[in-house]
């Protein structure tokens, strides 16, 4: 299964421990740092899932949510936030913004890995 997947957060320790996961799952992997930098791969890229966190620099992650499911040509974007954010009323706006999963920070790596395979079959 090799599916595109885009890493948007701004950690770089993050983004090293996630890229590493989906390259050994044998995904396509991109990184963005920032929100407007992810909008723009979502659009040009149409990757098969982004790993979006919450809080990153220009536009956040509820943000950029919103943008892609208010775009049609990417509005099927499958969307999974993984954020540092675990209060109630960021899962709920999260899931309104229109995130299709939601996973907090710290997260079990074989928790996220059989999440992501649920979401790309």
């Amino acid at each position: 299964m090799n599916a595109t997947v885009l890493i948007a957060d701004d950690e770089p320790n993050i983004v090293v421990s996630l890229e590493f996961m989906m390259k050994r799952e044998g995904h396509r992997v991109l990184v963005a740092r920032d929100g407007r930098e992810a909008l723009a791969l979502i659009r040009s890229e149409k990757p098969s899932l982004v790993l979006l966190d919450a809080t990153m620099p220009e536009l956040s992650g509820f943000d950029v949510c919103e943008a892609v499911r208010a775009d049609p040509g990417i509005a099927t974007t499958r969307i999974l936030m993984l954020t540092a954010k675990g209060r109630e009323t960021d899962v709920a706006r999260g899931l309104g913004a229109g995130a299709d999963a939601y996973v907090t920070k710290p997260f079990a790596t074989r928790e996220l890995l059989e999440r992501v395979r649920e979401m790309l079959t």
